[in-house]
């Protein structure tokens, strides 16, 4: 992104002026490392310079890579937080890991990845530290991803299907401390909330397939594959209070779509069809209109006491 006028910068090296020189026509002109300029004017590439000018009147060419944005140099940086990964060996304050994806789902093949997900809990002195505690852990390499808890219990309470379905999978691989407890409260998340979010993103995506295939551009079956099986879920979940993971019932259908073997006027029309019985699902489920915000904020609350005081996790 090109820095617009008026940006306030640091100079990340020492730069000579424009012309060379100085109010003192037989010295040169130089501003250093550090010095605090506005840029004057930006260029139309990114490859170019821009032009910065101090108080004292000093102007210089300079590179993106040899300016900072003052408000991110004033900003305290740990790396992205590699430190704190490492100082704190956050990879072992996992609570909770499980398989989800296509295994989880019953819908994995020979080449099908192991996808592991769920919470890691950062220890007190984190959270009291400079450090900012990173709000998720991944291992792209082994497709591993661990939500921080905090970050974990309000996308749960958002209702989002990724979050949902680590509290629901069958394959649990560890559960210790608040990991177990959340497992043994997850109906505790599940609210009307998942009707928009199910319901929104599904729509979101099929409008985007669509304009693929308008555009002459290749179908994506898988994803429209999960799609509908996001459909089927949502339902599920508002009849009967809880979050189907394996799809048994549709698995030879949706491996259908995913093998390209249905044409897509037929998913569409499912596709359809399933926000009709999901409108219908709505309007007759018990679940409640929100999650139960006040108990989960109190488990969260118990979590991070319960560190303070040494209970182990």
């Amino acid at each position: 992104m090109i820095l617009p006028k008026g940006t306030r910068v640091v100079l990340a090296c020492t730069l000579k002026s424009i012309g060379g020189q100085s109010a003192n026509p037989e010295k040169e002109a130089f501003k250093k490392e550090g010095a605090v300029g506005t840029i004057l004017s930006s260029p139309r590439e990114e490859t170019h310079r821009y032009k910065i000018g101090f108080i004292d009147g000093i102007e210089v060419m300079a590179k993106r890579g040899q300016i900072v944005v003052l408000k991110h140099f004033q900003n305290v940086d740990f790396g992205e937080n590699l430190d704190a990964i490492e100082k704190y060996d956050l990879f072992n304050k996992v609570v909770l890991e499980c398989v989800v994806g296509s295994r989880a789902y019953g819908l994995d093949h020979a080449n099908s990845d192991t996808d592991l997900r769920g919470i890691y809990q950062a220890p007190a002195d984190l959270h009291w530290s400079l450090m900012k505690v990173p709000p998720q852990l991944e291992k792209k390499e082994s497709d591993e991803c661990y939500w921080e808890l905090e970050k974990f219990l309000t996308l749960a309470l958002k209702a989002n299907p990724n979050v949902l379905e680590v509290l629901y999978t069958p394959l649990v691989n560890h559960a210790s401390g608040v990991g177990q407890i959340i497992l043994e409260k997850r109906e505790l998340f599940l609210s009307k909330l998942v009707y928009q979010t199910f319901n929104r993103y599904v729509l979101s995506q099929f409008k985007k397939l669509t304009h693929r295939i308008e555009r002459g551009d290749e179908i994506r079956w898988k994803h429209a594959m999960h799609l509908i099986r996001l459909l089927l879920s949502g339902i599920t979940i508002l009849k009967e209070g809880f979050v189907p993971v394996r799809v048994e019932e549709h698995h030879k259908a949706l491996c259908e779509i995913r093998d390209g073997e249905r044409p897509w006027p037929d998913i569409d029309a499912w596709r359809k069809s399933l926000h009709v019985e999901m409108d219908l699902a709505f309007e007759k489920t018990t679940l409640p209109d929100r999650p139960d915000y006040a108990a989960i904020d109190a488990l969260l609350i118990a979590a991070r006491r319960d560190l303070v005081v040494g209970k182990p996790s």
